[in-house]
C-alpha cells in the first residue's frame, strides 16, 4: 500500500495537483488550464464555478494506474492570496469572486486605512478588506476556503496565511478589533486555524466523483506564494528562497516576524516560524531590455564568474523600485556600457546579484533570522554563471529546491494535517 497526500495549487492560469508520498516523493501530477472570463468595468472578477470546474478537470487527469494500491489520505488547497468570494451560510456564491488584483473602491480603501495600523497587510488599493466591505452583508471567504468547503462542506474556516491580507493579526492569532472600526463585522469572516490543521473529511459525493475513499482528510492550506516556498524544502530559520522570474522575489524563513509596509514586507505564520518576503522590480525583465533569452544563454557561457567587472549597475525594467530600496523614482543604472556584450551582461548579472544580497541584508536589519542557505527557483535558476556570481555575493551555501511546484508545498501541509511532517 502506497500512501499519499494531494496538494491542489490554484493559480491565476490553472490548477495543478500533485500526489506526494510520505517520503516527499512526487508520485503523480496533473493540471488543467483556467478559463478566464473578461473583466467587468475595470474589475478583476471571476465566477467561482470556474475554479471548481477546473479543479475537477485536473482531478480527472490525475493518473494513478501506474501505482497500484495507492491510497490518498489527505487533501489541502492553496489559492491566490487576497482572492475573495461572497457566500451564503451554506457556501453558495452570491456574487463573482474578487481576484487578488481587483482594485477596491477608493472610498472603501480610505475607510480601511483610516482605522488600520501601518503594519497590517490589509492596506492598499487592492485591499481585500476594502473589497469585502463592498460585498454587502454576505459572508466572505477566500478562494482556498471556498474550494475547501466544496470538498468537505465547511465554509466557516480559513488558514492564517490566506487571512493575513484581510486584516488577521498573526501575532495575537485573532481578527483584531480595528476591523470593526472600518465598518466590517468580523463575524462575516471565517474562523482562523493554523495552516496544516485538519478541518474535516471529504464529502461522500465528492469522494465518489473523484474516485477517492470516503475517509480522506481535508486540511487547511495556504496561499500560492507560501506553498511555493514550502515546495522548495526550506524548513529551518535562515533558509531563503529566491525566485528569479520577470521580477525577483525573496522569501526567508525566520524565527521572528517582520512587518515593514514601506518595503511591502509582512510575515506569514508557518507553525511557530515566520515567512518574511519582499520583491524587487529587478530581474528577468531588466535583462530583457538589453538581451533576448537566446543571447543571455549564449553570452553567459563566455562569463568568468571568478572575475569582477567593477561595474556598479542597478538594472531595472523601468523607473521605480520597491525593495530593498523603496523609491518610486529610482532609475535603472546600467552605464557605462563596455564594448563587449558578454562583459555588459556580466555587469548586469552582478548588479542584480548585489540587489539580492542587499535585500537579504535588509531583511536581517529589520529583524529576521540571518540568511544561512539559499534555494533558487524560476527561469534564472538554470543560469550557471549567474548562480556562481550570486553565491559569491550572498556568501551562503546553495541547496537544491526539492520541487518547483507549489502543489507539492501544499501537499506537505496535507501531510502535516495527518501528523506527519514530510
Amino acid at each position: 500500500m502506497i500512501e499519499a497526500a494531494l496538494g491542489i495549487d490554484v493559480g491565476t492560469s490553472g490548477v495543478r495537483i500533485a500526489a506526494r508520498g510520505r517520503d516527499g516523493a512526487l508520485l503523480a501530477m496533473a493540471e488543467s488550464a483556467m478559463a478566464h472570463a473578461p473583466t467587468q468595468s475595470g474589475r478583476a472578477r471571476q465566477d467561482p464555478a470556474i475554479w471548481w470546474r477546473t479543479l475537477g478537470q485536473a482531478m480527472a487527469r490525475l493518473d494513478f494506474h501506474g501505482l497500484p494500491g495507492l491510497r490518498i489520505l489527505a487533501i489541502a488547497i492553496d489559492g491566490t492570496s487576497g482572492t475573495l468570494v461572497p457566500v451564503t451560510d451554506m457556501g453558495e456564491p452570491v456574487g463573482l469572486g474578487s481576484m487578488y488584483n481587483d482594485v477596491a473602491p477608493p472610498q472603501l480603501v480610505q475607510q480601511v486605512e483610516a482605522a488600520a495600523p501601518a503594519e497590517t497587510a490589509a492596506r492598499g488599493s487592492t485591499s481585500p478588506l476594502a473589497r469585502a466591505l463592498a460585498m454587502g452583508s454576505a459572508r466572505v471567504v477566500h478562494q482556498a476556503d471556498w474550494l475547501m468547503g466544496q470538498l468537505c462542506g465547511r465554509f466557516d474556516v480559513t488558514d492564517e496565511n490566506n487571512a493575513l491580507k484581510s486584516g488577521y493579526d498573526p501575532l495575537q492569532r485573532q481578527w483584531p478589533a480595528w476591523i470593526g472600526d472600518c465598518g466590517f463585522d468580523v463575524g462575516r469572516f471565517p474562523h482562523v486555524v493554523p495552516a496544516g490543521t485538519r478541518v474535516g473529511t471529504i464529502l461522500p459525493t465528492v469522494a465518489h466523483v473523484f474516485g477517492l475513499t470516503p475517509d480522506v482528510a481535508v486540511v487547511a492550506g495556504t496561499t500560492d506564494g507560501c506553498a511555493a516556498f514550502l515546495a522548495s524544502g526550506a524548513a529551518t530559520p535562515g533558509d531563503g528562497v529566491t525566485s528569479l522570474g520577470t521580477t525577483m522575489t525573496l522569501k526567508l524563513l525566520s524565527a521572528t516576524p517582520v512587518f515593514a509596509p514601506r518595503f511591502g514586507i509582512y510575515s506569514h505564520r508557518i507553525g511557530e516560524t515566520w515567512l518574511a518576503g519582499g520583491a524587487s522590480n529587478s530581474g528577468g525583465a531588466a535583462l530583457a531590455r538589453h538581451f533576448p533569452a537566446e543571447a543571455i544563454s549564449r553570452l553567459s557561457a563566455l562569463i568568468d564568474p571568478a572575475r569582477e567587472t567593477g561595474l556598479d549597475y542597478y538594472p531595472l525594467p523601468e523607473v521605480g523600485e520597491r525593495f530593498p530600496v523603496n523609491d518610486p523614482n529610482q532609475v535603472s543604472r546600467v552605464t557605462p556600457r563596455p564594448g563587449e556584450d558578454h562583459v555588459f551582461l556580466h555587469g548586469l548579472l552582478e548588479g542584480i546579484a548585489e540587489i539580492e544580497a542587499l535585500a537579504y541584508r535588509r531583511l536581517a536589519e529589520l529583524g529576521t533570522s540571518p540568511l544561512r542557505s539559499i534555494r533558487t527557483v524560476g527561469g534564472g535558476a538554470v543560469n550557471a554563471a549567474w548562480t556562481a556570481i550570486r553565491l559569491k555575493k550572498l556568501g551562503v551555501p546553495a541547496l537544491p529546491a526539492a520541487s518547483p511546484h507549489a502543489a507539492m508545498g501544499v501537499a506537505r501541509l496535507a501531510w502535516a494535517g495527518m501528523g506527519h511532517h514530510a
